[in-house]
């Protein structure tokens, strides 16, 4: 009897250990999908779902640890550099994002990933990008805030408006703060307000003009090398010429067949 009593109260020992640590996970997998992330603040109510607030922490780095509930995110005034790929997978919620006063210069492909069935807002004002990448803002079509970047203007940005299906309007805040050519007069303007610029028609008269230089350059130095090669060898073949002149007669008769030769060459 003793024997069976303790084999039970062992067994209720590991049973009561399983459980513990089946309620542990529990809790744990529970707070990864609707907690808060680390160093931010969250709040939730019931028409607007949960907000999460990462303003102003120093962050260097988009958190990985975002509730999957998340209806809105304030990632301003932080150190981000970039943007990775898939930085906000996972988040079929966020219709609010907010990356405003970084130091953002970088937005990888796919940064925005996912997104787009639920974003309706997109802050991206005061950072430091100057190339404009579609490929980041696929499937995206919120109204975002582009304004207060040094955005640079070439024929790639014109190409690459296009290929965006963000709201019309957002994308005036484009404002050139550089343009390729540089003289065509843009810094300080809104890309898309300016009418009747083709930076790619420019782009390419610029490309031919160099390429004919080029060619004009390549070509005079050809000549150049020709009109030397020919003299160089008429001034050597008509020296050659007087020596044999100067020779006694009888020497130069058996050389009159190369004497006519060079004179014909001369």
């Amino acid at each position: 009897m003793p024997l069976a009593v303790g084999w039970l109260l062992r067994h209720s020992a590991v049973t009561c250990l399983l459980l513990h640590s089946l309620v542990l996970m529990t809790c744990s997998v529970h707070r990864g999908a609707t907690g808060c992330s680390q160093n931010c603040y969250c709040s939730e109510s019931e028409a607007g779902g949960k907000t999460v607030r990462c303003s102003n922490q120093q962050l260097t780095e988009i958190p990985k640890d975002l509730p999957n509930d998340t209806r809105r995110i304030y990632l301003d005034f932080n150190r981000f550099t970039a943007v990775p790929a898939n930085a906000f997978a996972g988040l079929p919620y966020l219709a609010t994002l907010d990356l405003s006063h970084n130091e953002l210069a970088r937005l990888e492909p796919g940064a925005f990933r996912g997104l787009g069935a639920s974003l309706q807002f997109l802050d991206l004002s005061y950072n430091k990008l100057v190339n404009f990448d579609p490929d980041a803002f696929e499937g995206l079509r919120a109204q975002a805030n582009l304004t207060n970047n040094p955005w640079h203007c070439d024929c790639r940005l014109q190409m690459a408006l296009p290929r965006v299906d963000l709201e019309a309007a957002s994308l005036t805040g484009i404002v050139c703060q550089t343009s390729e050519p540089k003289d065509i007069g843009l810094e300080g303007l809104a890309f898309l307000l300016v009418p009747e610029v083709d930076l790619c028609v420019i782009a390419k008269k610029t490309t031919d003009v160099a390429m004919l230089v080029t060619m004009f350059g390549w070509f005079s130095m050809v000549i150049s090398y020709l009109v030397y090669y020919v003299r160089a060898n008429q001034e050597d073949a008509r020296r050659h010429l007087e020596y044999l002149k100067s020779l006694p007669q009888d020497s130069t008769q058996g050389k009159s067949e190369e004497s006519s030769t060079i004179s014909t060459v001369v």
